[in-house]
C-alpha cells in the first residue's frame, strides 16, 4: 500500500499548478550553472539538453551541460555532491547513483540521502518485460512455467551489472521462484540486437529503447513494472495484474543540488525547472521518448528517493549483488 501511495503521490503532481508549493524567489546565478550529467548518450543527457537549453535564458547565464559518465553514475554525482552550494551546479540524478549504489558499492565516495538536496522528480518510467520471439511465450505465466520446466537454462540480458536492468529481473526472480542466467552489456541497444536474434531470450528495459522494436514485432513486451498499465500499452499487464503484488521497479530522472543549497536558490530552481517541464511541447517531446512528466516538488522528490532506495536494498541483499 505504501509503494503505491508514494506512485500515486508522484504522479498526482501532473495537477498541481506549477510552483503552486514554492513561492518564486529572484535568486539568480552570477556566473554559468553546470549540470551534470552523470552518464552520457542516454535519455538522461537529452533531458538535461532540453532544460538546460530554456533554462539558460531565464536564469540570465549559460546552462552548461556536462556529461560525467563512470563507476555506475557515481563519478558524475560524486563530482556534484563536493560541488559548493552555491546555486552553480546542479545534477542531473537518476534511480542508479541516488536510490541503487548505496546498497550495491562496498564504499561511495558520498551518500546521497545526506549530500544532495532535491529539486524536482522530473519524469519516470516503468520497465518493460520483453521477450526475443524466438522465445514462443506471450505471457507472464508462459515464461515462469517455461523458465520452472529449464532451470538456469534461460538467459537474461541487462545494461549493465547493478543497473535497474539488472536488479529488476533479479527482483522478478525472486517473487518468480525461477532461475535465469544473466548476461550483462553495455548499454540498451547491444541488449536488443541479442534479442533479437534469441543469443539472449528476456529482459527488463524502459519502454523508450524498445517500443519501435515491439512495433515492428521483434520483440514482445509480455508485462511493465509500472503500478499501473503504461499509457502507450494499455493492453499490457502490469506485473502485479499477472500476480505478483507489490512488484513495482521505477526508473526516474530528477534534478538535485548540492547539500546545504540555500532555500531560495532550490526554489528558484524548482519553479523554472517545473516550469519548463510542464510547457506543452516539451512534455509532448518527453512523452514521444515514453516518458511520464511528473514535476513534483522537493519534498516529494526526496520521500520518492527514500521509498526508491529501500525498494532497491531489499533486492540487492536478496540476490547479493556487489560492485567494487
Amino acid at each position: 500500500m505504501k509503494n503505491r501511495c508514494i506512485e500515486w503521490c508522484s504522479f498526482a503532481m501532473l495537477a498541481l499548478p506549477v510552483g503552486s508549493a514554492i513561492a518564486q524567489p529572484n535568486w539568480a546565478p552570477s556566473k554559468p550553472v553546470r549540470m551534470i550529467v552523470p552518464v552520457s548518450g542516454t535519455t538522461n543527457d537529452v533531458i538535461a539538453r532540453e532544460v538546460a537549453s530554456r533554462l539558460g535564458p531565464v536564469l540570465g547565464q549559460p546552462v552548461v551541460v556536462e556529461n560525467r559518465p563512470g563507476a555506475g553514475g557515481n563519478i558524475g554525482a560524486d563530482l556534484a555532491a563536493k560541488a559548493p552550494a552555491d546555486g552553480h551546479t546542479i545534477l542531473v540524478g537518476y534511480n542508479g547513483p541516488i536510490a541503487i549504489n548505496r546498497s550495491l558499492f562496498e564504499r561511495m565516495p558520498f551518500d546521497p540521502l545526506k549530500d544532495f538536496v532535491p529539486i524536482s522528480l522530473a519524469v519516470t518510467a516503468p520497465q518493460y518485460l520483453v521477450v526475443s520471439p524466438t522465445l514462443r511465450i506471450n505471457t507472464v505465466r508462459g515464461l515462469v512455467d517455461y523458465a520452472t520446466k529449464h532451470p538456469g537454462q534461460l538467459s537474461y540480458g541487462s545494461i549493465g551489472p547493478g543497473s535497474a536492468s539488472h536488479l529488476t529481473m533479479e527482483m522478478f526472480k525472486a517473487a518468480a521462484h525461477v532461475d535465469m542466467v544473466h548476461v550483462s552489456y553495455k548499454g540498451s541497444g547491444a541488449v536488443i540486437t541479442d534479442l533479437v536474434a534469441g543469443n539472449v531470450k528476456v529482459a527488463f528495459l524502459v519502454p523508450g529503447n524498445v517500443q519501435q522494436f515491439v512495433k515492428d514485432a521483434r520483440l514482445k513486451v509480455i508485462a511493465t513494472s509500472g503500478a499501473q498499465r503504461f499509457r502507450s500499452t494499455p493492453d499490457v499487464p502490469t506485473l502485479q495484474e499477472a500476480g505478483y503484488p507489490g512488484f513495482i521497479a521505477t526508473s526516474w530522472v530528477g534534478f538535485l543540488a548540492p547539500a546545504n543549497t540555500p532555500k531560495p536558490i532550490v526554489a528558484r530552481y524548482h519553479t523554472e525547472i517545473t516550469r519548463i517541464l510542464n510547457a506543452p511541447d516539451v512534455k509532448q517531446k518527453l512523452q514521444g521518448m515514453e516518458f511520464e512528466v511528473v514535476a513534483s516538488n522537493p519534498e516529494q522528490f526526496e520521500e520518492w528517493i527514500r521509498a526508491d532506495a529501500a525498494r532497491w536494498e531489499k533486492v540487492v541483499r536478496s540476490a547479493n549483488v556487489k560492485l567494487e
